[in-house]
């Protein structure tokens, strides 16, 4: 679609078409029917991150039956996805609810600035497809960006890169034309990224080595989820789907919940599970055995096992070590170890960024993000009519996504009973002790702390990370709490 000469005007702009902004646009026409309403996606293509990401074995890291929509069914027989299932889910979702002639494609938005005295947003950006300059205003606000740089994840200055005479790519660049067959490779990293592309990328290559500075979490879940399939048998899909998404928001809930209360406990199982797959030949506690506490940082998932089968099988294996320099053929290891390879993966993380890097203005002053305190997750203290949507940590994303959408939908009807047309978070406590809004230990996380906005101590300035609590507040305590200022 191309973009007006004069400045158009919506009720509500959705920035970024992934799995969050179509769920804001589904719940907004749903909910919010009377509402004008429009996405800006910076690229060419719905789905965010199921998009972006190319590299082989790209999977979901929460099952299916949580990360799925509340809203839509998810039918397929694993639990654990692939990218092209989640984005042909993704797919079906905007055509079914008619949602693709509200997004338009190319627009990289750049700048917002709040008006008082209009009582609006003004969105200023690109088209990049045709770098043509986009001007557009609304009423409300909604960032569903996700949390991190789409342009460049994070690599660190190794020493000696430029000697290295193979290939060096960083995950989030991975393209289609990447020969990995034959090689020998390694992978820097243990998290996410690394666990799931060792095992993919073991199928056909030489050898793989994933090399980590320091062990993560690793726990195997069952490709398919057993439970969910004896649902689908005897149940309808909506039915089906409700009790497998809720069986395993519990399960979810239950395993963060003993991971803080009992996390030596929770350690031991991890490890016996990891031992009772590998033998006891193998040297589990200098591989897998961190030395932080379960749910500290985020714990990487694995299906069926394919990391640790791949590594027994020799198709793959772990070191733990630092590195010293790059060399012409590969790694120099500070313990002196030297490892060849035909190709290295740096799967060294992402760069946090909020909003996709716009910047934000309330009547001519900038908006420092680090100085913001987030309201009930969602909303920013003196920041009017503006919402983001951020998933859980320490669950599937889309479980307080969802919430989310139906909170900004009660919120703009709210106002519209109320004859109100500005709502702003008001922080009462000066003196409350604030606190990073990620209690990770992550290197991703604690790189970007300064640059993101923080949490309070009390709520509703203080972030639960709990389904249950959230949908409470979210889903039925009243709107007008005492904190926000309406005219």
């Amino acid at each position: 679609m191309l973009s007006s000469s004069t400045t158009e005007h919506f009720d509500v702009i959705i920035i970024g078409a992934g799995i969050s902004g179509i769920d804001a646009a589904y719940h907004i026409k749903k909910e919010c029917p009377h509402k004008s309403f429009t996405i800006f996606e910076g690229r060419s293509n719905i789905g965010g991150t199921w998009d972006l990401f190319r590299y082989p074995g790209i999977r979901s890291d929460s099952d299916m039956y949580t990360f799925s929509y509340s809203f839509k069914p998810w039918n397929h027989s694993e639990s654990i996805s692939d990218a092209n299932l989640i984005l042909n889910y993704l797919k079906e979702t905007v055509a079914e609810n008619d949602l693709e002639k509200h997004i338009r494609f190319n627009h990289m938005m750049e700048q917002a600035s709040w008006s008082s005295e209009k009582q609006e947003w003004t969105i200023t950006g690109k088209k990049t497809d045709e770098d043509k300059t986009v001007q557009v205003t609304c009423n409300f606000l909604l960032i569903c960006t996700g949390y991190y740089n789409y342009k460049e994840g994070y690599t660190p200055d190794y020493k000696g890169l430029e000697r290295y005479q193979g290939e060096f790519v960083h995950p989030q660049k991975w393209t289609s034309d990447i020969v990995h067959k034959d090689k020998k490779i390694v992978v820097i990293g243990s998290g996410a990224t690394a666990v799931t592309l060792v095992p993919a990328l073991a199928e056909t290559a030489k050898h793989v080595t994933m090399l980590q500075r320091s062990p993560s979490y690793v726990m195997s879940r069952p490709l398919e989820d057993v439970f969910a399939k004896f649902a689908h048998r005897l149940l309808p899909d909506k039915a089906a789907h409700f009790l497998a998404r809720w069986k395993n928001i519990l399960l979810s809930m239950y395993l963060y919940s003993i991971s803080r209360r009992r996390p030596a406990a929770v350690k031991k199982y991890i490890m016996d599970q990891i031992k009772k797959i590998m033998g006891t030949d193998y040297d589990v506690d200098t591989h897998f055995n961190p030395d932080y506490k379960p749910w500290d940082q985020r714990l990487c998932i694995v299906p069926d096992n394919d990391l640790f089968l791949s590594i027994k099988e020799g198709k793959s294996s772990v070191v733990t070590d630092h590195i010293d320099t790059f060399t012409e053929k590969g790694l120099l290891l500070k313990s002196g170890k030297e490892l060849e390879a035909d190709m290295i993966v740096s799967a060294t993380g992402l760069k946090l960024q909020m909003a996709g890097g716009m910047k934000f203005f309330v009547d001519g002053q900038f908006m420092e993000p680090g100085k913001m305190v987030s309201y009930k997750g969602i909303m920013l203290k003196d920041m009017p009519n503006m919402a983001a949507i951020v998933g859980y940590t320490n669950a599937s994303w889309t479980l307080k996504a969802d919430l989310t959408c139906i909170y900004i939908c009660r919120l703009l009807n709210h106002m519209d009973a109320q004859q109100k047309k500005v709502c702003t978070p008001i922080f009462k406590d000066d003196n409350m002790e604030m606190e990073p809004i990620l209690d990770f230990s992550s290197s991703y996380v604690t790189r970007a702390l300064d640059r993101l906005p923080k949490q309070g101590s009390k709520l509703p300035w203080k972030l639960h990370q709990n389904y249950i609590k959230d949908m409470i507040i979210l889903k039925y305590q009243k709107i007008d709490d005492g904190y926000l200022k309406f005219e």
